[in-house]
């Protein structure tokens, strides 16, 4: 069975469970998603499927992408993503996936991309402290030494400095489900997931 679907982030909000605690959930629009390819280990080497989500016009589709979306039916997809399975024989193009993957309760891990945010300091990328701001000190947001003279007269590999911040695909697990609302294709996600909002998200169980 597969063990995954791709969302849209939403955004979030908290809910009051049983015991009357407020807890923070991110809202995800999760599904449904259709098969357009099955992948299998006698012709591809391994097993997965391939789903779309996310519909479009067909007219801002290649020809080739449009010719591969026909052979599951009539509709053109966003995104595509692959999720490796066990028994591909159990399911058939074009077949639509939907939130019965998950229960309330289950543990899963989301993925996305970080919001991007340009070319950053060290005190934003990396939450260094400023300088002194008295005693003639002009060291204010600047990274101080980064390395060293004599030896090993290098920048170590790694070294944390200024740079590109964000856009960079960030995974958060063991993540609990709290809510399922089928009706709407939503799910209710303890915490927070990476991604601004309308990001596109994966939701896999552990």
């Amino acid at each position: 069975m597969i063990k995954g679907l791709l969302g849209k982030k939403l955004g979030m909000t908290s809910v009051f469970v049983n015991d009357g605690r407020s807890i923070p959930v991110t809202v995800i629009e999760a599904g449904p998603c259709t098969v357009t390819q099955i992948k299998t280990k006698a012709n591809d080497g391994y097993n997965a499927l391939q789903v779309g989500f996310g519909e479009k016009k067909k007219s801002r589709v290649t020809k080739p992408l449009a010719g591969h979306f026909s052979k599951a039916g009539d509709k053109m997809f966003v995104f595509l993503k692959e999720f490796t399975i066990d028994d591909p024989d159990s399911y058939k193009l074009g077949q639509a996936i939907d939130l019965a993957v998950f229960d309330v309760g289950d543990k899963v891990e989301v993925s996305g991309k970080t919001k991007g945010r340009g070319f950053s300091g060290t005190i934003k990328r990396h939450g260094f402290h400023r300088g002194p701001k008295t005693h003639g000190s002009k060291n204010y947001r600047e990274p101080g030494s980064i390395g060293q003279c004599a030896w090993p007269s290098k920048v170590f590999k790694g070294k944390r400095m200024p740079g590109r911040y964000g856009n960079t695909r960030m995974t958060v697990k063991n993540l609990e489900i709290v809510d399922i609302r089928p009706d709407q294709h939503l799910i209710l996600i303890k915490g927070a997931v990476p991604g601004p909002i309308s990001g596109l998200v994966e939701i896999r169980k552990r």
